[in-house]
């Protein structure tokens, strides 16, 4: 499954929960809670079990710097 980060980032409160989590502001834990009970908490926690923290860390500032300056 890939991750759908236009969706994810489809707001600025998102993108803010990404920008932390990207650059070791929270954790994990934290991440996924900034978007339970949304409609993206789902490919946020696959994300995180898929790739684990460190993974999902790395990819989330790949997708950031690919939108826009990190």
């Amino acid at each position: 499954m890939t991750t759908d980060w236009n969706s994810i980032l489809s707001n600025r409160k998102n993108v803010t929960a990404v920008k932390k989590f990207a650059s070791g502001g929270s954790s994990g834990r934290e991440f996924y809670a900034s978007f339970a009970n949304t409609s993206t908490g789902g490919n946020v926690r696959s994300l995180l079990r898929t790739h684990g923290v460190d993974g999902a860390r790395m990819l989330a500032k790949k997708a950031l710097s690919r939108r826009e300056t990190v």
